[in-house]
């Protein structure tokens, strides 16, 4: 029995202790309430069954013996670095996993304890879902901060083809390409992501595809960009992994947290001004910018502002925090593309007099 107690009683502090990691990851690293509250409630469950263990808590306490604990001697072993969050959320999440399961097991071990393995089995089965949804969560904002992203639609293309207008907006500085197409094949949609990335990956250009993951993933493209209505983060990343960068639409700021806790790697905001291209009735405006931009909640992933920026207005943008932003007709229907591009990309670098 005394082997027993070290065995739950290690186990336990384990699992409670990657609880904890996981929970304040959760709480103070991704200001995700939902999924604080639900780590915090599954480690008072833990305990709450536990304490039903017939199992006396100071006989317990008093076989607790790190002094002789052999596995006590891997500290002074070097410990692995995590490279990230996403890392450290992962090792703490095998943590609990394997504790539980131990702890399961011990429980079946001990008579009259059943219901209380059970119990653990349900609680384990809960943990996986959470430590899934955070891990997400963490991977999301990978990848750099894009200064201007070019969305290319050939109706917009007036004085060049859309070919043309790709390769000046990347003379010109931009540093994305995001192909927006509707009502065309799918297998032409391909053809011309296929041309976008070929370009753009020469020139060291990103690439993104409105709405559809499958063919970004077929065309080689960096991500994909899905609006409020299309698939959700989660159901994206079922479909690419983590091959691609998912961006979202987000006209709130509530829309643009959610995004950020599905683990979307950057947020379009907008509409940030009324738009020839789309009919905006709505315009969330620069201050759903410098919301996200000061929320501890969104402001470590990146953003684009969107909608109806031009060489005119970008100064609003930058005046309260600007990053990148997106544009389409400004740069499309440009009689010169590249030098549009090259001077929203210096206003957004502060590398001109934005006024």
């Amino acid at each position: 029995m005394a082997a027993l107690a070290r065995v739950i009683d290690a186990n336990s502090n384990r699992a409670r202790e990657a609880l904890r990691v996981l929970e304040d990851l959760a709480r103070l690293r991704l200001d995700h309430s939902e999924l604080s509250r639900s780590l915090k409630r599954l480690r008072h469950d833990l305990t709450a069954a536990l304490g039903q263990l017939p199992i006396d808590r100071a006989q317990m306490l008093a076989w607790r013996n790190t002094a002789a604990d052999v596995g006590a001697q891997a500290g002074a072993e070097p410990l692995p670095a995590r490279a990230s969050e996403s890392a450290i959320a992962s090792a703490a999440s095998s943590r609990l996993g394997e504790s539980l399961r131990v702890l399961e097991e011990s429980s079946k071990a001990i008579g009259g304890a059943m219901e209380v393995a059970t119990s653990i089995e349900r609680l384990r089965y809960r943990a996986y879902d959470l430590c899934r949804d955070l891990e997400l969560a963490l991977m999301g904002g990978r990848g750099p901060q894009w200064t201007l992203c070019v969305l290319i639609s050939e109706s917009l293309c007036t004085h060049h083809r859309w070919e043309e207008v790709a390769r000046r907006a990347v003379a010109g500085g931009a540093d994305c390409l995001q192909l927006r197409e509707k009502g065309i094949p799918d297998r032409e949609l391909v053809a011309r992501a296929r041309t976008l990335v070929e370009f753009a990956h020469t020139n060291t250009a990103a690439v993104v595809i409105n709405d559809r993951p499958d063919l970004a993933l077929l065309a080689g493209a960096d991500g994909v960009h899905v609006g409020q209505s299309d698939l959700s983060v989660k159901d994206v990343r079922k479909i690419v992994g983590g091959s691609l960068r998912i961006g979202v639409s987000c006209a709130t700021l509530d829309e643009a947290r959610r995004a950020v806790q599905e683990g979307a790697d950057v947020c379009g905001l907008g509409p940030m001004f009324s738009s020839s291209t789309k009919a905006k009735p709505v315009l969330s405006g620069p201050a759903l910018l410098a919301q996200y931009v000061g929320d501890e909640a969104t402001r470590r992933t990146p953003h684009l502002a969107i909608s109806g920026i031009t060489q005119a207005n970008i100064a609003e943008l930058v005046h309260v925090g600007c990053q990148g932003v997106a544009v389409s007709a400004a740069v499309c229907s440009s009689t010169n593309p590249e030098e549009v591009c090259r001077g929203l990309s210096r206003a957004v670098k502060g590398l001109t007099d934005v006024g």
